[in-house]
């Protein structure tokens, strides 16, 4: 087997994370941010542990970066979600400064970067955010849908 790269070791550490999320009945999103080759901040979808509309995975992180930088510019940071960030999260990205994106799975009900909008690809904005997309794109989708399925499966029962 040969070594992961870099992206690939990040991506299976924001898989860590949404595998938290599942833990909790979240809805399976994980992500790591990463600043200098280490991660400085991670977080899962919390939505329905606090009943906050705002709190995807994305926007946690961001805000647990900012803290620890001590800055809302996190112009040298990348981001690695496990799914497609919705448009709340894509904007969140241009305003955090984050310098790319890597993500998983597309999200095709919700993605702000490829799917349903673009906003990254905007040339509006003062910042661009790089982004690409599939990495470990099967895995991350499988969590989706086996999520998904045992919660369908639950209200059955």
């Amino acid at each position: 087997m040969s070594a992961l790269t870099e992206k690939e070791y990040f991506m299976l550490e924001a898989i860590k994370e949404a595998k938290k999320a599942i833990e909790v009945s979240e809805i399976p999103v994980g992500v790591v941010i990463v600043k200098d080759g280490e991660i400085i901040a991670r977080a899962h979808n919390m939505r329905e542990i606090t009943q906050n509309a705002t709190h995807h995975a994305e926007i946690l992180a961001i805000n647990e970066a900012c803290e620890k930088l001590n800055s809302w510019r996190l112009n040298d940071c990348d981001m690695y979600v496990t799914l497609e960030p919705c448009v709340m999260c894509a904007g969140a990205l241009i305003l955090a400064r984050i310098r790319k994106l890597y993500y998983g799975a597309k999200d095709e009900r919700f993605g702000g970067v490829e799917s349903i909008f673009r906003i990254l690809d905007s040339d509006k904005f003062n910042h661009k955010v790089e982004y690409e997309g599939g990495i470990f794109e099967e895995e991350c989708r499988n969590l989706m849908i086996s999520f998904f399925q045992n919660l369908r499966n639950k209200k059955k029962d």
